[in-house]
């Protein structure tokens, strides 16, 4: 039994699959790609075990076509080249089907190397990728392909993925497999809807199951330790730990502290509270700003002893910051502002310096006609009014009061300051 058991009870068929029905269900797109036997250039994109490998297989058997793997992990230009050799050969006369699994591990040269031929449709390519392939295929390449996304499967589509397992493993060992409890039900809510980790678990506890005569029996407790963290899809590297911390800030944004709660959970449990921690350290000026501006020193208190602590108890100074920000008043006008400030310069919307702004403390200033700055400390209310933005840009306005009791009372402040400044010159 030296095959994973995933490999060993692959679909041979589109029927045989679970999951991905709005993929491969009655109607639906690669359905009739496959039922056509037409294959056009395409990307597969979704986290691991979620069938992209078994579609793909599928497919290639039904085109017909001379069909040839490789992987991005292990594969380079050499691979390719080994491949194109082939086209003028007898094997390689209708095309080839390529299919490259993990695409995002060929850098750009060694998938530009493949673009001519998918271009003038001699390989006709089928890639795979766990990782956004808007970021990480090359542009070309993504151009002349059609990707589609495969969801994590359902767990009630992985159950019968681990009945099925369960069932071929007793055919194969000619034993009989006692089960207690709902370990199909726990396996396949605990896998992360990942149908190859469920079966590997399956594969593990028959092994590991405790014999008696004639059978196995396979312990509830055994399973679980077993699937121990396996329910959560995590990688530093990869699409789900940004998915993670958006989902997370969203959260924060969007005041539901339970939400948050649970986002902040997955990070914890795949030990990650430095990504947290930065986190919650911009998300505190970027959506809660100046509407509670002491939440920056707060949460920078929580970050220094979370970092200091370590896990686990770092996850206690941690929770409450993320509480303190998804119950405090919300305010953009700090990211709003400094973006539109930014947006000008990058765009050449600049100008030049106020005269009474620019450095004086040379001899010659006044030649240059550097002076007649106000210093606003030799005003009432340490304020006066004069021109500080470039010319073309005098009346631009860059930050806009946020609608929160603090924004409020700045801006009421400011609105007094000026009058106040107004009536004197009056």
């Amino acid at each position: 039994m030296g095959v994973p058991l995933a490999e060993r009870i692959r679909p041979k068929t589109l029927d045989e699959v679970f999951g991905q029905q709005h993929l491969i269900g009655k109607n639906k797109p690669l359905r009739r790609i496959a039922e056509s036997k037409y294959i056009p250039n395409m990307i597969f994109y979704g986290a691991s075990g979620t069938g992209k490998t078994t579609i793909a297989s599928i497919i290639a058997e039904n085109s017909g076509m001379y069909l040839k793997k490789l992987n991005g992990t292990s594969s380079g230009v050499a691979e390719i080249k080994d491949i194109i050799s082939e086209l003028d050969t007898f094997s390689g006369y209708n095309g080839i089907l390529l299919y490259l699994d993990e695409i995002q591990y060929l850098n750009k040269k060694q998938q530009q190397s493949l673009l001519e031929y998918v271009e003038n449709g001699k390989i006709t390519l089928i890639a795979s990728t766990t990782e956004n392939p808007y970021f990480s295929v090359f542009g070309a390449i993504l151009s002349r392909c059609t990707v589609f996304e495969f969801k994590p499967l359902e767990p009630q589509d992985i159950e019968k993925a681990v009945i099925r397992g369960y069932k071929f493993l007793a055919k194969e060992m000619k034993i009989e497999i006692d089960m207690g409890g709902d370990i199909e039900k726990y396996i396949s809510e605990t896998c992360g809807g990942d149908v190859r980790k469920a079966l590997n678990t399956v594969e593990l506890s028959v092994l590991s199951g405790e014999a008696y005569a004639g059978g196995i029996r396979v312990e509830e407790d055994t399973v679980k330790l077993l699937s121990q963290k396996s329910s959560m899809r995590y990688d530093r590297d990869g699409d789900s730990h940004y998915d993670i911390l958006s989902a997370f800030q969203k959260s924060v944004r969007g005041s539901d502290e339970n939400a948050a709660l649970h986002y902040m959970a997955r990070l914890i449990e795949a030990g990650d509270i430095v990504s947290l921690s930065r986190r919650l350290l911009v998300t505190a000026s970027e959506d809660i700003g100046l509407a509670y501006p002491q939440a920056v020193s707060i949460v920078k208190s929580c970050v220094d002893s979370a970092l200091q602590l370590g896990l686990p108890e770092a996850r206690i100074p941690l929770a409450q910051a993320v509480i303190l920000l998804c119950t405090s008043p919300k305010s953009n006008s700090v990211i709003t502002a400094i973006d539109t400030a930014l947006e000008d310069v990058r765009n050449g919307n600049s100008g030049e310096i106020p005269l009474h702004l620019r450095d004086c403390h040379y001899d010659g200033a006044e030649k240059l006609g550097r002076g007649g700055y106000k210093y606003p400390h030799d005003y009432p209310g340490h304020y006066v009014e004069q021109q500080y933005l470039p010319d073309n840009l005098k009346d631009r306005v860059y930050y806009k009061f946020g609608n929160n009791k603090n924004e409020r009372l700045a801006e009421e402040y400011r609105r007094k300051l000026r009058l106040k400044e107004s009536s004197q010159e009056i």
